[in-house]
């Protein structure tokens, strides 16, 4: 295992130290780094709070700022945050109006947030990502698992919640925004956990992984590695078949590196995948490009098609400052 690395164990703090320090002008770390906190939070806002297990950067840390996320919880290596760092949270940036927690459908997550909600003395209520087509259930998740398409439900409910709209509202639009969101992945190499040492899968030279999740489970099947055009058929048919967009739809194309693919790869994939979306009556008015849902050094990419009205591009549009989205600011 080649890594950048003191020890294992130490990986996590000694990241977020670099983190914080890096990018103290937007964001700031919590006692004993329980949390990533907006450093400027707006009065009377509903706050918003996310998290899960690190490796998956800039998910969800890089996300904190104006227009997104309030404050995001890192567990250890794909390991969920405990109940006590979402506690720490909400009593850092609630103030007064309430927390919205944005939850990616994994077992451990949505059970600690669960009791963190339950926990936190204050109003809360959830939004539960589920936006994977490969897979129905995983030993990691009840259900489909939460994937890319966390990223714009976080955009967009940001957007809204800058904009003084209230935890029912909010609560209201995630879950939408969560229906009219689909991902599916590809895997060309596994990752490997730090801790673990070696990869948590092995694929041959001529192989990939179809449906793969982001922390390497197994997706629909393991297949010979096909062209670029004949993954994104594949990926977007699922997609579209699974949203059943009405014709002339607009789509919002998220094209999501897992750490290990180049951009000029991921530029292509959007190429293909968006020849595939036209192919079936899908117009794209806003893309998304780059390594923004990570599996540590996995080779590959995920492909997310999010269905837009006038309000939801609107919101998309919003001007945000985090550290990995920037625009209109």
């Amino acid at each position: 295992m080649k890594k950048l690395i003191n020890t294992p164990e130490l990986m996590l703090a000694e990241s977020l130290g670099g983190f914080a320090a890096a990018h103290a002008d937007i964001v700031s770390l919590g006692a004993e780094h329980q949390f990533v906190r907006r450093r400027e939070l707006q009065s009377g806002k509903v706050a918003l709070i996310s998290g899960g297990g690190s490796g998956h950067e800039p998910l969800h840390a890089g996300f904190v700022g104006r227009g997104m996320l309030d404050a995001a919880c890192p567990g250890q290596v794909f390991t969920s945050p405990t109940p006590d760092q979402m506690v720490a949270a909400v009593e850092a940036v609630e103030t007064g109006s309430g927390c919205l927690f944005i939850v990616k459908n994994y077992e451990g997550d949505v059970m600690n947030f669960q009791m963190a909600a339950e926990l936190a003395g204050k109003e809360v209520a959830t939004v539960v990502t589920d936006d994977d087509v490969a897979v129905e259930k995983s030993t990691w998740s009840t259900g489909r698992r939460g994937v890319a398409g966390t990223l714009i439900v976080e955009k967009i409910v940001g957007a809204a919640a800058e904009l003084g709209r209230t935890l029912s509202q909010l609560k209201t639009l995630g879950d939408t925004v969560n229906r009219q969101t689909r991902s599916m992945g590809v895997a060309l190499t596994s990752c490997t956990v730090p801790a673990a040492g070696k990869p948590t899968f092995t694929l041959g030279d001529d192989e990939m992984e179809l449906g793969v999740g982001i922390h390497g489970e197994p997706g629909r099947r393991r297949v010979k590695l096909a062209s670029a055009d004949a993954i994104a058929q594949e990926m977007v048919g699922a997609i579209v078949k699974d949203l059943a967009p009405s014709p002339g739809a607009d789509a919002l194309l998220l094209v999501n590196g897992f750490g290990g693919t180049p951009a000029m790869e991921l530029y292509l994939m959007v190429n293909s995948a968006l020849r595939v979306l036209r192919e079936k009556g899908v117009r794209v008015s806003r893309f998304l490009t780059g390594n923004y849902v990570t599996s540590l050094e996995m080779a590959g990419c995920s492909i997310t098609v999010s269905l837009l009205d006038d309000a939801l591009r609107n919101l998309w549009d919003a001007p945000v400052h985090t550290v990995a989205l920037r625009w209109g600011v």
